[in-house]
């Protein structure tokens, strides 16, 4: 009956499975896959950092061989990856089994958040700055690009790390509803134009908006000397090299 509604509305057909069981096992096990393959690269960019090692580059050039599996690194929200590794880990549990990867992939993930605060301060202090009223902006609060759901994004987190270091905190995303913002999550959302001179800029969203930034936006979001931590490596090089800025990626 389903495969029979299904079959009415989708182009593209259905794929039958011998029970309900199989076909959630399925959904599940794609993001899961997905999850864990995210951490892995995730973790190695923990291990790049530590080495002083462009996490990009390194990536770009493993994607020269034809079955590298092309993952970046970056923060995992939403309703689905960061989410249904769980469903399957809880009834692993539930047969007798301790799932190590899913969970140790799950930890990976779940901790992003506070590293890139971590080293947010730390470039902070390499220029001579306090966290305490310093002006940090966020670009992006949605969990994933040009996206407008804000379900499980893990920039909250950022925000509320930041947030204990008093900073003069700003965030701003074009995608996102600031009235669901403001009511649901308790975040003000500023409109980009109005954003300058800040000390700190942190890229947590790949929106096309932002790659489109240009040189001189820059030079008004961002005071000279100033750090962008761009965790998703957005940034032209050749903007980041004609600003005279301290620049950190994941």
């Amino acid at each position: 009956m389903v495969d029979s509604l299904y079959n009415e509305i989708i182009d593209v057909g259905t794929y039958p499975v011998s029970s309900m069981a199989v076909a959630e096992a399925a959904k599940v096990i794609e993001n899961t896959q997905r999850d864990v393959n995210i951490a892995l690269v995730n973790e190695l960019a923990l291990i790049f950092n530590k080495l002083d090692i462009d996490t990009n580059e390194v990536l770009n050039a493993s994607s020269t061989k034809w079955n590298f599996l092309p993952f970046k690194p970056g923060l995992v929200g939403g309703h689905c990856i960061g989410v249904d590794p769980y469903y399957l880990t809880h009834k692993a549990m539930e047969v007798g089994y301790h799932p190590d990867i899913i969970l140790a992939g799950r930890r990976i993930n779940d901790n992003m958040g506070s590293f890139i605060v971590e080293n947010t301060i730390s470039e902070l202090t390499k220029i001579g700055l306090s966290p305490i009223g310093a002006k940090i902006s966020i670009l992006g609060l949605t969990f994933k690009e040009d996206c407008p759901d804000l379900r499980n994004s893990k920039v909250f987190k950022i925000i509320e790390k930041l947030e204990t270091y008093k900073c003069s905190l700003t965030v701003s995303d074009y995608c996102a509803n600031k009235g669901e913002a403001k009511e649901k999550y308790g975040v003000h959302l500023s409109d980009l134009n109005s954003i300058k001179n800040q000390d700190v800029v942190i890229v947590a969203v790949a929106h096309s908006s932002y790659k489109k930034l240009t040189e001189k936006d820059w030079r008004k979001i961002l005071k000279t000397g100033g750090v962008i931590i761009d965790i998703k490596s957005i940034i032209p090089k050749k903007i980041v090299q004609t600003l005279n800025i301290n620049y950190w990626s994941l």
